[in-house]
Parts: C-alpha cells; sequence; structure tokens
C-alpha cells in the first residue's frame, strides 16, 4: 500500500510513495504525530534528477528492515528540496555545522520541536570501508535519544541558535569597488587556465562569476578576465558536459576537463547559461558563443517547456537504471546509424574509440575545433562541417528512440524567471522574436496560474495545482525576467508586473532592524530560523537578485524607494562581499550596477519603420551591461507612470531615431538620426 506521500504533487516524492517506510510529507499531520508520541523526526530532503538519492532509495527505503526500523521508531519525513528551499537551507546549514561538508541525499534527525540533533547525507544500508551504515546509525540515534534524551535536546537547542544567529547574519559596512576587484583576483588565482573554469574536479559553471569577469573587463579593458571566460565558455562547449546532439548543459563535470558530467540536467543551469553565452556573444561576436545559446534554448524548448508555456524543472542523470545511458555511445552504435565512412569520420572528431571514454562506451565531445580537425585530415572546414552536422542529425533522431531520462515537470517560478531572463536577452541579442514570445507566454502563464486570490505569487505548478507561499527568488528572478522582456519588447505592462512583484518584496520581506531581505515573507510557516539568502549556490542568491532587480527598476523608474532597498541590501551584504567575494557574485553584479556608471539609454522614434528598427537591433546586440533600455514612442497607446521620468521630454524628430544616454536621469545631448545613433552606440561599447 501507498504511503502518505501518495498524494502529493512532487515527482521526487511520487517516487516514494511505495516504499516500505511510512513517509509524511512535511506539514501538520507529521508534525503534530511527533510532538503527540514525542517521537524524533527523521527528515529525508532530496530532489528527483539527484544520482544518490536514488540509490539511497533503492538500498535503504525499499529494504524493508530498515523500514521496519525507522517506522518504529521515528516519524518519517521526505522532503523536495526543491518545493522547500527553505526548509533545505536550515537543515543544509546544520549538516555543514555538524559535518563539515554536505549534499543530497540529505539525512537529518530532529527532535518533535524540528531543532536537528544528528546530520548526515548519504549512508549506505551497512558499514561500508569507514562510512557508517544506515542501520547503525538508525540504532545509534534512537538509543541516544531513548538514553541520552537531555544531552541530545541540550546539543540540538545550541545547533539551532547557532542556525537563527548564521541565517540572519548581516555584516553591514560602506560599499567599495574594491569588493569587485577582490573577487576578479580571487577568480584569477583559481583559475584552470588549461580547461577553463575554477578550481579542480568536480568542476562548475561558476555562471554568475563569467558574467562578473565579462563586467569588469568591458569596463576596465582587463584582458585576463576575458580570457577567462573565453577559455572556460569554449572548453565546456567542447566536452562533456554539453550535449553535443542535443543542446543544453548537465549540472557539472566530475574530472576538471569537462569531459565526464553528472549527467542530469537542470533547468537554471541552462537558463544561467544560455545567457553567459549569450553575453559573451555579445561582447567579442565570436558565432560559435550564438550558436551554443541557440541549442541550449532550443533544448529547453523542445525537451522542458509545458503545454502551457512554463519550463520544467530537471531531468534525471539516470535512464534504465544507469547514469549516463541515455547520453552514451559504443563506437559499433555510431556505425549502425551513420554508416562506416562517416561514422569513422564522426567517431575520429567526437573522440569515440572502441575502448571509450566513459564506462567502455563514449562521451561525445571535441578534443579539437572544427577548423583544427579539418585542417590536420585535409578536409574543407565547410563541407566536414555540414557532413557533421547531418551525422549529429541522424545520432540525434536515433537516440530520441532510447529511454529517456525521467522529467521533473514541476515549474518553480524563480527558475522560470531565469529562463524568461535568458530567453528575453537572447531575443534581443540574437534578434529572435519567438524567443521573446515563448518568455511572454511563460510569465503570462505564471501570473495567471500561480498566483493566490490577493495577488500574491506561489511557488511550484505541476498538473493544474499550484502550491506554496512563494520565496524571495521567485519574486525577485521573476521580476528581473520581466524588466528584461520589457527591454526586449517595449512593452510596458512587463515592467509595471515587475514593480508589483518588487514592492511586494518590500512590503513583505525586508528586514527592517538590519536592512536586506528575509529568504521568507512575514506570513511564512514558522520554522525554528528566518535566512537570509546572500551566497550563491548553483543559483544566484536571493538576496542579490533582489538588489540586482530592485536596482534595475530603480534605473527605470528614478522611485527612491527602489534605489534605497537596493542600497540597503547591498550594504547589508557589504561584509560578506568583502570576506568572500568568490561566493557573491550576484551580488557584486547587483553591486557593479548600483555603483555604476550605468546608464538610461531612450531610444525615441517609431520602432515600425526601418529607420528606427535598424539602430534598435543594434543597440540590442551590442554588449553594453550597465544600462537600461527604453523605447519612446509618441504614437504608443498607452504610456506607463513608471516611466514618466526616464521619458520626460524625450521626442524624435521628421520620424529618425534619436538616442538620449543619461545617467542619474542627467542627460548628454541627444544623438539625431541613424549615423549619430551608430556613432553613439560605438562610444557606449568602446573599451
Amino acid at each position: 500500500m501507498p504511503n502518505h506521500l501518495a498524494n502529493e504533487s512532487s515527482p521526487y516524492l511520487l517516487q516514494h510513495k511505495d516504499n516500505p517506510v511510512d513517509w509524511y510529507p512535511w506539514g501538520p499531520e507529521a508534525l503534530a504525530r511527533a510532538r503527540d508520541e514525542q517521537r524524533p523526526i527523521f527528515l529525508s530532503i532530496g530532489y528527483s534528477a539527484c544520482h544518490w538519492c536514488h540509490v539511497m532509495e533503492h538500498e535503504s527505503f525499499e529494504n524493508k528492515q530498515i523500514a521496519m526500523m525507522i517506522n518504529d521508531r521515528f516519524v518519517a519525513i521526505k522532503v523536495d528540496r526543491e518545493e522547500r528551499p527553505d526548509l533545505d537551507q536550515i537543515y543544509m546549514n546544520a549538516t555543514q555545522m555538524m559535518t563539515g561538508r554536505g549534499g543530497w541525499p540529505m539525512s537529518v534527525f530532529l527532535t518533535p520541536d524540528l531543532k536537528p540533533f544528528y546530520c548526515g547525507t548519504y549512508f549506505p544500508p551497512s558499514a561500508r570501508g569507514e562510512m557508517p551504515g544506515f542501520d547503525d546509525v538508525l540504532r545509534a540515534v534512537y538509543d541516544a535519544w531513548l538514553m541520552r534524551r537531555e544531552q541530545v535536546e541540550q546539543m540540538a537547542g545550541q545547533l539551532t541558535d547557532e542556525l537563527s544567529r548564521a541565517g540572519q547574519a548581516t555584516a553591514p559596512g560602506k560599499l567599495s569597488r574594491e569588493f569587485i576587484e577582490t573577487a576578479v583576483g580571487q577568480l584569477a588565482r583559481s583559475f584552470d587556465a588549461r580547461w577553463g573554469g575554477f578550481g579542480s574536479a568536480p568542476k562548475f559553471p561558476h555562471p554568475m562569476d563569467l558574467q562578473l569577469l565579462l563586467r569588469y573587463w568591458h569596463r576596465t579593458g582587463h584582458a585576463q578576465s576575458l580570457e577567462m571566460v573565453r577559455t572556460t565558455l569554449d572548453r565546456m562547449a567542447a566536452g562533456g558536459i554539453y550535449d553535443q546532439l542535443g543542446g543544453g548543459f548537465a549540472r557539472y563535470s566530475v574530472d576538471a576537463r569537462w569531459l565526464v558530467p553528472h549527467f542530469e540536467k537542470m533547468l537554471y543551469d541552462n537558463a544561467l547559461l544560455a545567457g553567459v553565452y549569450v553575453e559573451a556573444y555579445q561582447a567579442t561576436g565570436n558565432a560559435d558563443y550564438a550558436r551554443v545559446a541557440h541549442e541550449t534554448i532550443g533544448y529547453v524548448l523542445r525537451d522542458m517547456t509545458g503545454p502551457e508555456g512554463g519550463f520544467f524543472s530537471a531531468e534525471d542523470a539516470d535512464s534504465e537504471g544507469h547514469e549516463g545511458k541515455f547520453y552514451v555511445w559504443t563506437a559499433d552504435e555510431i556505425d549502425e546509424v551513420l554508416g562506416d565512412a562517416a561514422g569513422s569520420t564522426f567517431g575520429r572528431i567526437y573522440d569515440v574509440t572502441d575502448a571509450g571514454n566513459f564506462e567502455e562506451a563514449n562521451i561525445l565531445n571535441l578534443p579539437k575545433t572544427i577548423a583544427q580537425a579539418a585542417a590536420i585530415m585535409g578536409r574543407d572546414e565547410a563541407e566536414l562541417a555540414a557532413e557533421l552536422a547531418a551525422s549529429r542529425a541522424k545520432l540525434f533522431a536515433a537516440r530520441e528512440g532510447r529511454v529517456h531520462p525521467g522529467k521533473d515537470d514541476k515549474v518553480i517560478v524563480a527558475w522560470n524567471g531565469l529562463m524568461i531572463d535568458a530567453l528575453a536577452r537572447a531575443a534581443a541579442a540574437l534578434d529572435e522574436p519567438r524567443y521573446a514570445a515563448a518568455a511572454a507566454k511563460a510569465a503570462d502563464f505564471i501570473l495567471t496560474k500561480l498566483v493566490r486570490s490577493d495577488g500574491r505569487l506561489l511557488h511550484t505548478y505541476r498538473n493544474g495545482v499550484a502550491k506554496l507561499d512563494a520565496y524571495l527568488d521567485d519574486y525577485a528572478c521573476l521580476a528581473n525576467g520581466l524588466m528584461s522582456l520589457y527591454e526586449a519588447t517595449f512593452d510596458v505592462a512587463r515592467l509595471e508586473q515587475a514593480a508589483r512583484l518588487l514592492d511586494a518584496v518590500i512590503d513583505h520581506f525586508a528586514d527592517a532592524q538590519a536592512g536586506g531581505f528575509f529568504y521568507t515573507a512575514d506570513d511564512h510557516e514558522q520554522l525554528i530560523a528566518r535566512n537570509k539568502d546572500a551566497t550563491d549556490a548553483s543559483v544566484p542568491s536571493a538576496s542579490g537578485m533582489a538588489a540586482f532587480a530592485l536596482a534595475r527598476l530603480g534605473k527605470f523608474t528614478g522611485e527612491q524607494k527602489y534605489i534605497a532597498a537596493a542600497d540597503g541590501t547591498l550594504t547589508a551584504a557589504a561584509g560578506l562581499m568583502q570576506q568572500a567575494p568568490a561566493a557573491m557574485g550576484q551580488m557584486l553584479l547587483a553591486l557593479d550596477f548600483q555603483l555604476g556608471p550605468t546608464f538610461e539609454l531612450v531610444l525615441a522614434g517609431d520602432t515600425e519603420f526601418e529607420l528606427v528598427a535598424k539602430p534598435l537591433k543594434e543597440l540590442r546586440r551590442q554588449f553594453i551591461p550597465n544600462k537600461v533600455l527604453v523605447g519612446a514612442n509618441a504614437k504608443s497607446a498607452y504610456q506607463s507612470p513608471l516611466l514618466k521620468d526616464v521619458t520626460a521630454g524625450k521626442t524624435s524628430a521628421a520620424g529618425e531615431p534619436t538616442l538620449y544616454v543619461c545617467e542619474g536621469f542627467t542627460c548628454q545631448e541627444p544623438a539625431k538620426g541613424a549615423a549619430a545613433v551608430a556613432e553613439e552606440i560605438n562610444r557606449l561599447t568602446a573599451r
């Protein structure tokens, strides 16, 4: 019989509904039972695409003897970290404090009043090497609860006090551009000059840091910053972390050279990396970066988009019980699809051998560029590229017939906000209106289906059901995406939607005493700590994204409340930016935007005319990161009050484009006419 997870909507929770463990979802029923029976809680937190979560389920949670031990002694609660990031943050902090490391599955034992007293991650079912067995852990924890309860509760109380202090820690100080200089220096010291990226294996993409380096290069001309970005993006796009057939990036690489990925694909990684490749294309003009952005977005639109327009969360690493099975190839499989001649050429270029480069199979990757391979083989580059494109299409079609990895098809607002932002920026920079249309459809879906009756956001949606009050990153990421969508379309409704979201952030998430914002709203379920999410993880920090979105809206509107809120968030995090700049990429992006120089660019003229549309396309194609872009068209039926200050007095004459370049709402002499606008764009992009 299914346990208490049978009526949940999370794919991760539903994966466990038939376990012999008597799982409950987090909620009043489970928490009341723990209090009433004075049982400790076994809290297991994971997510659907997590490989080791699947392993622990098969080894332990499907084991009837272990399940009986859990059921007899604990109240077992299973949490999807993507649905409840508030719980994940709190108990991950506890796990890291207690063990010095973190990860998923997270295994935490709580007192009935929700205070943690023993933490870990994956445990094998029985002792293995130096790892304790989960069976022994269950016995020892329960024995401690029965025999040394007073000591356990005292320790749990101390840890909870520390969690509360750590979660709300602020280190206010004076804002300084030196924080960015220090961060760039630290990134340079950890940079892998051969393979790109930062640090050693396992290697993560660091998209926020790459964005910061691009901005630092743009402002200072620091050549090494651009080189770090280019090497990293080139190596990732050539590696196994990138899906050479279907587009899109896996979560991270287990080695230093980006060859062997942890094969799960997450929406947020692909949104963030698509945005970085778009910016790199704008900055360098390298068409390969535009190609990777197109292919990554193509993957999301093809495989990760629901019929209502929302974007799904993740795809598993596993298929048919094996990690990466969907993605890898043997040499014989390649030849069977392509034939011997084309198969031999493809295998030579994409590192396919009989021995294999991953568990006797092959992860497709490009040890050399197509141009280098053509020169070595004495082939015409264009002809070889065309042959390889045809081969990739055949292999992709063949791969589509395989058993696909599991898909987590829930929609999360924050991650959708990241994807809306990436689509909008790609639509503008790459002149792809269909990307803007996809972003608009997703935004409309969220703002229709994931809102409460009072207009506040909900966090997640699946199978027609929206639930759970939204978190700070939901509001901030969606607002940021909506502002990018405004810049790509000049639809003022998007700016007004963003303003309503950020008004709710100021009203419900602000810390009136210490400054900045809490991760949860003032009317959220009360937990043992109320965190501030200031440091980046795999996604931008919620506080950093809030500061960035507020700073952008302040530039669009001139409204002091938005500018002051951004300043307050940055000031509250100043000490953290100084102490740990490498963990503060998104906050540093907000700092860079706020310190400036940051421009209000207003293009006046009717964009239906080619004379205006052409310089607008060029303006959008260029890398001018610290700006807001506003369209002023006297023919528009509606002008938002939000833009009254930035557009006041800005008109075009005789249908010609006119570009106003302003800073702090003080403007230079406008550039009038296509030639003058082009000259001004060149000046803005000069380094």
